[in-house]
């Protein structure tokens, strides 16, 4: 199954900005094709040191669901 995932949320909201990585991270766990594209506030996560410092409630840090993604080679469109 392929999935393609539009994240809205950016820096602001950290959990909400979290959340689509979060379900990305899920469905490739599960074996799935994903791709993620960003827009509106979310475009502020293409910049890494932005991303880096996203840290929701309660979920992993955004810098390490973006590491488990690139390594598996996800793309992410802004």
């Amino acid at each position: 199954m392929k999935f393609f995932i539009n994240a809205t949320h950016g820096s602001d909201d950290p959990t909400r900005a979290t959340l689509s990585f979060l379900q990305a991270k899920g469905a490739v766990e599960a074996g799935h094709e994903v791709k993620i594209s960003l827009s509106g506030d979310a475009v502020v996560l293409l910049d890494l040191t932005v991303a880096e410092n996203v840290h929701g409630m309660g979920l992993p840090p955004l810098k390490e669901l973006i590491a488990f993604l690139r390594e598996r080679s996800v793309p992410v469109f802004g």
